[in-house]
């Protein structure tokens, strides 16, 4: 067992380089974007002339809509573009983009996390095993990718069918193939698997606070994660297996994730948990979200 424990991913391709006013600005490859961040409570370190300067793309909400936006652009700023995520023989290529909910296709204190499921998975694989992986709440497949690229077998479950397509680019640009691709409401998708008797070696869980499936099923974390805990214990290998769940909505502790977690699976032998950061060039923490993951 470990106690709390903070992790921030190093990463060539990405940066946080300043953050507060509840703003963040942050370096993506060659671009720099201007986003919201509700947990940048404190003020920014460089000047707004300075930002404004770096910044190549400025996201602003919708007035009449507050989950949607618009950018502003610099001439320089692509639609597209590409940036990699390298660990060991891992060599992730991800296609971003700059979308209308501000998210421009990948978290990337998540990388902590990929290289968890690439170290479990490919400890699998040295052993002779070769891991079934279910990646739920999927988004834009960097957790599938990790477990790919390790050699597990893996279910990729997204809601959002255009998400999944963007899912199937990054494996092609990974240059990996055979994911598994799933477009399907995840409660209903493990409420099914559990009928089919199906078992998984790993299990990834990155819900949202709300969202919503392909046939309007409503999702809400406080109201549903026991029920897909559940699902998933009955799904994941009492053996040799590993779990990783990540939360975003504030308000939800680290410590409520382990509590939850060991009432439905029992206490493992390896966890960890805490919260996923970036620290910022005035050598502010900024907080992105809370991680638990245990190992059996």
């Amino acid at each position: 067992m470990q106690g709390l424990e903070m992790l921030s991913p190093e990463w060539r391709d990405y940066e946080l380089i300043d953050s507060g006013d509840f703003e963040k600005l942050e370096r993506w490859s060659n671009y720099v974007t201007v986003r919201p961040e509700p947990q940048a409570i404190w003020h920014k370190t460089l000047s707004e002339e300075e930002w404004g300067r770096l910044a190549t793309a400025v996201f602003r909400r919708d007035s009449r809509n507050e989950e949607r936006g618009e950018w502003r652009v610099a001439p320089k700023m692509p639609s597209r573009w590409q940036v990699g995520f390298d660990y060991r023989k891992m060599h992730l290529r991800m296609r971003l983009a700059l979308t209308s909910f501000k998210h421009v296709g990948l978290f990337p204190e998540q990388a902590e996390n990929w290289k968890f499921i690439y170290d479990r998975c490919e400890d699998m694989v040295a052993r002779g095993k070769r891991p079934r992986v279910l990646n739920l709440f999927a988004y834009t497949g960097g957790a599938t990718l990790a477990a790919r690229s390790a050699g597990a077998d893996v279910t990729h479950v997204d809601s959002v069918k255009q998400v999944v397509s963007w899912s199937r680019e990054n494996m092609e640009a990974s240059g990996l193939k055979d994911v598994r691709w799933i477009v399907d409401d995840a409660l209903k998708f493990v409420r099914r698997e559990v009928k089919r008797g199906n078992r998984y070696d790993g299990i990834i869980l990155d819900p949202p606070a709300y969202g919503r499936g392909p046939e309007g099923e409503k999702w809400i974390l406080e109201e549903n994660l026991c029920e897909m805990l559940e699902c998933c214990a009955a799904l994941l290998s009492p053996k040799d297996s590993f779990l990783v769940l990540n939360l975003y909505s504030m308000g939800l502790s680290a410590m409520l994730s382990r509590s939850v977690v060991n009432q439905i699976f029992g206490k493992p032998a390896h966890e960890q948990f805490g919260e996923l950061y970036f620290t910022d060039r005035g050598a502010k923490n900024l907080p992105l979200g809370v991680y638990y993951r245990f190992v059996r």
